[in-house]
């Protein structure tokens, strides 16, 4: 298994909090009530903020790129292929040459195994190259349809259809009595060998790929982590705590945040520095289990680790005398407003 190259620098983690400015909240609540067909304008016009509050998420992510690799016979017609087996010892698993086309990319691969390749009889035909027409049971004929073997129609006339004879060709095999065996493709022959698949693999969903979020605010001095997950897959492992800005956790997913520090190697170290403990210690864990996970049955090519700032600022609000709260978050500045106070129900017919 291999070691990190170096040690990763820390940058100089800040806690300032970034903010926005009221009119720039105030115009993405309005674009944001504008695309709701059933959310009146009203607050959006009417209503005057009474505070906004700004507040820092950190997200951490682990991404793993790997490796794996394995056999399996494969057998295709022979047409004259080069048989190479006995020539000299084939190649292990991980002696063969392969390189992904880019990292972080899911794909796979099939190489044939060198000095592998030899010739055998079909089997489904016994090295005929055709099977007996299971319509006819080889015969080429079948009972007319016309004169149901009698040689006769109901009028008494001579069966045409079947010339008299009780029998009619055989359509499923043009009366030959027999089909081209699929598996040799009529060639009698077959060419095995053994095939190495390999397989390069991203990992990013839950189990494999936990986002760890920090959160301070202007208006506390205690700290609170949360995790969050990508999935591409039905596996779920993740835990969440309720951060101090009152936006839901899953919201967060769907945003992208400025990056603060990324580092890609073979295998990354650990964040070392960070202003909360709970990061540089999920750093570590996820980066242990990451190892311990995928040097099982596959080899680690590349690790990248992330961490992105990702404001958030709440709004609070008064319309007719009554208060509202909305949320601004991410670099695409999206609302969430869910107690908007005019909504109704519509359909589009």
């Amino acid at each position: 298994m291999p070691v990190p190259e170096h040690a990763s620098s820390s940058p100089e983690w800040h806690n300032n909090i970034p903010s926005i400015s009221e009119g720039r909240a105030h115009q993405a609540f309005e674009e944001y009530v504008s695309s709701k067909c059933c959310y009146s304008s009203a607050p959006v016009r009417d209503g005057v903020i009474t505070n906004m509050e700004s507040f820092n998420t950190y997200r951490y992510r682990l991404e793993t790129f790997t490796e794996s690799r394995s056999t399996e016979w494969s057998q295709e017609p022979y047409t004259g292929q080069h048989v190479d087996a006995g020539i000299q010892r084939p190649p292990g698993p991980w002696e063969i040459a392969a390189q992904p086309p880019s990292y972080f990319i899911d794909h796979m691969e099939t190489i044939r195994v060198p000095y592998t390749s030899s010739v055998k009889k079909c089997n489904p035909c016994s090295g005929m190259g055709k099977n007996s027409c299971s319509s006819c049971t080889g015969t080429g004929s079948k009972v007319c349809s016309e004169c149901n073997g009698s040689r006769q129609r109901p009028d008494n006339e001579s069966c045409n259809k079947c010339d008299y004879r009780g029998q009619e060709k055989c359509s499923s095999c043009s009366g030959s009595g027999f089909h081209k065996c699929d598996t040799c493709d009529g060639k009698g022959q077959l060419l095995v060998f053994i095939s190495l698949k390999v397989k390069w693999y991203y990992h990013y969903n839950f189990t494999d790929n936990i986002l760890t979020l920090y959160t301070l605010s202007n208006s506390s001095s205690q700290s609170e982590s949360y995790f969050l997950g990508h999935f591409r897959s039905t596996e779920k492992d993740d835990y969440t705590a309720q951060d101090s800005s009152g936006l839901r956790p899953e919201k967060l997913g769907k945003v992208s945040g400025k990056e603060l520090f990324k580092d890609a190697q073979i295998m990354v170290y650990p964040v070392m520095g960070f202003p909360d403990v709970s990061v540089a210690q999920a750093s570590e864990r996820l980066i242990r289990d990451h190892q311990v996970k995928y040097t099982k049955d596959s080899r680690i090519l590349q690790q990248r680790q992330t961490i992105e700032l990702i404001t958030i600022t709440r709004v609070n609000y008064t319309w007719k005398e009554k208060s509202y709260v909305y949320y601004v978050y991410g670099n695409e500045l999206k609302v969430n407003a869910d107690d908007y106070p005019t909504t109704c129900c519509c359909s589009v017919m």
